[in-house]
């Protein structure tokens, strides 16, 4: 059973960082695309980053050079490293792991809210 367990989200002010941890099981990280996405009330789930399996990444452009996504492949852990956090990058942040070659056969964590607020 496959399982992605999303921590480190919380409150924090403008211009500070968080780090989000996406923890799998059944499921080996490394050998998948890995994915962080959002949903901020009101609007669309969005992707914010992504990494291969052969660890290439890419990122929303409303991200780049503030997000960093990286992972831990003896620990089988995807990170987010958020930095510079603006109020718009509220949301619900999202984990999801899927096949290179399935996107459909994908799976996702429950969640873990940002809040961005002074």
């Amino acid at each position: 059973q496959v399982q992605l367990q999303e921590s480190g989200g919380g409150l924090v002010q403008p211009g500070g960082s968080l780090r989000l941890s996406c923890a799998a099981s059944g499921i080996i990280a490394s050998s998948n695309f890995m994915g962080w996405y959002r949903q901020a009330p009101g609007k669309q789930r969005e992707l914010v980053a992504a990494i291969s399996d052969g660890g290439t990444t890419d990122y929303a452009d409303s991200v780049k050079g503030r997000f960093f996504i990286s992972r831990d492949n003896f620990k089988n852990i995807v990170f987010l490293q958020m930095s510079t956090l603006q109020p718009e990058d509220t949301a619900v942040y999202y984990c999801r792991g899927w096949p290179w070659n399935n996107p459909n056969a994908d799976h996702w964590g429950q969640g873990t809210q940002v809040t961005v607020s002074s």
